[in-house]
């Protein structure tokens, strides 16, 4: 069975071709800033990586030119479309109605437009690229894998607001957090590193990117996060805010006289550490900058080291202490001195990163000193794969 599984972020699309007869990955890639004209697309296929700019202003154009890459003549891994055999969507938010994978008809399709105020960045795109695949794959079975799932074994007393409770009852407002594939595969690999059972082991998950939360996952199941009621809450990111008062809001909405829609719209597209740096969306060029006397960028920086830090402390209490620290994601996996920068916080707690260990990207490796009373990894995520055996598991009994 081959199966294409396909991640819509906010301004992305990855995507990866799996055989799942081998787990083989037979072409992957990644388009970048879809939106702007800049919009390029990365496409890997038997140990090459060719790069091609063009411009995709939605999802829909960037999953159809992708579609494209997999049956181009050059290189192609398929004859033909009818050779997927069914399409993986990571999916962002199914509210308390979707709490597992589950296979995409028009009733999910429903949830996730009644929920998109709840992912206002995500559950478009998903939507974007299901209807997408239904237009150039009729027929195609598809499964939706919700980043919510994972999260739904917190505490009742970690996701429950402090506001009054019939707002819980009437709209399902409460804390869902997000990243859960991804949190779930990179603290099942550390069990499987460590040949540890992951019932005995109390570990922080790192995601951070684009998008960035944090997990505190014990015995294998998450017991607190730090996105919310959507993925604006948290830590600081690219473009989003993180956590802030709630009386910003209001407090803007009265000054600058702006509607609810324009300050969200602010807090999770002009905030985070671009709001503060006044750079580009990217962290790497804001990082490359907090080196080079840019004091803004170096402010937004340092907000974000601190703010995981704080995090992964807080989440030394929800489990009685830590074993294991991860890293993953874009940012997590690459980014040597942020990396670094969050660990230095962290040594009250015995966590001491080995810096020659740490001086590398992209690689599944320990990254502590034999003494770090916290061991700290990087373990690059694969979300794809997780979603690829759920979709395969459920398409088989359509």
């Amino acid at each position: 069975m081959k199966i294409l599984v396909l991640n819509c972020g906010s301004s992305s699309l990855k995507y990866q071709l799996i055989n799942m007869e081998t787990e083989q990955v037979l072409a992957s890639g990644k388009y970048e800033r879809i939106g702007e004209d800049e919009a390029f697309i990365t496409h890997k296929v038997n140990g090459q990586k060719i790069e091609i700019k063009h411009t995709a202003y939605n999802h829909t154009e960037a999953i159809d030119f992708t579609l494209k890459q997999l049956t181009n003549p050059e290189y192609k891994v398929i004859d033909s479309l009818d050779e997927i055999n069914a399409i993986g969507h990571r999916l962002v938010h199914g509210g308390e109605k979707i709490s597992e994978s589950v296979i995409i008809d028009d009733n999910v399709i429903e949830i996730l437009k009644e929920c998109t105020d709840l992912a206002p960045l995500h559950n478009p795109a998903g939507i974007m690229g299901i209807e997408a695949c239904k237009k150039v794959m009729p027929g195609k079975p598809m499964v939706g894998v919700f980043d919510t799932a994972f999260h739904q074994t917190m505490p009742k007393e970690r996701y429950i607001y402090p506001i009054p409770y019939e707002y819980y009852e009437k709209y399902g407002i409460r804390k869902y957090g997000f990243h859960g594939t991804s949190h779930m595969y990179v603290s099942n690999r550390l069990a499987e590193i460590e040949n540890k059972d992951i019932e005995d082991l109390k570990i922080v998950t790192c995601h951070l990117g684009q998008g960035s939360s944090i997990c505190a996952v014990e015995a294998g199941k998450s017991v607190d996060t730090s996105m919310g009621l959507t993925p604006l809450a948290g830590i600081p990111m690219v473009t989003r805010s993180g956590d802030l008062d709630p009386s910003v809001v209001t407090f803007l909405m009265k000054k600058e006289n702006l509607s609810a829609g324009e300050v969200e719209n602010i807090l999770n597209k002009k905030s985070g550490v671009q709001g503060i740096s006044g750079l580009a969306p990217d962290f790497r060029v804001i990082e490359t900058a907090s080196y080079e006397d840019k004091e803004r960028a170096k402010l937004a920086m340092d907000i974000f080291k601190y703010s995981i830090a704080s995090y992964i402390a807080k989440y030394a209490v929800a489990m009685n202490g830590i074993d294991y620290i991860v890293f993953t994601g874009g940012v997590g996996e690459n980014q040597i001195n942020i990396r670094k920068g969050i660990c230095e916080q962290l040594t009250f707690m015995g966590v001491k990163i080995d810096e020659e260990l740490n001086n590398m990207r992209g690689e599944e490796k320990l990254i502590s000193k034999p003494n770090s009373k916290v061991k700290i990894y990087v373990i690059p995520t694969n979300e794809e794969l997780m979603i690829a055996k759920e979709t395969e598991r459920l398409a088989k009994g359509c």
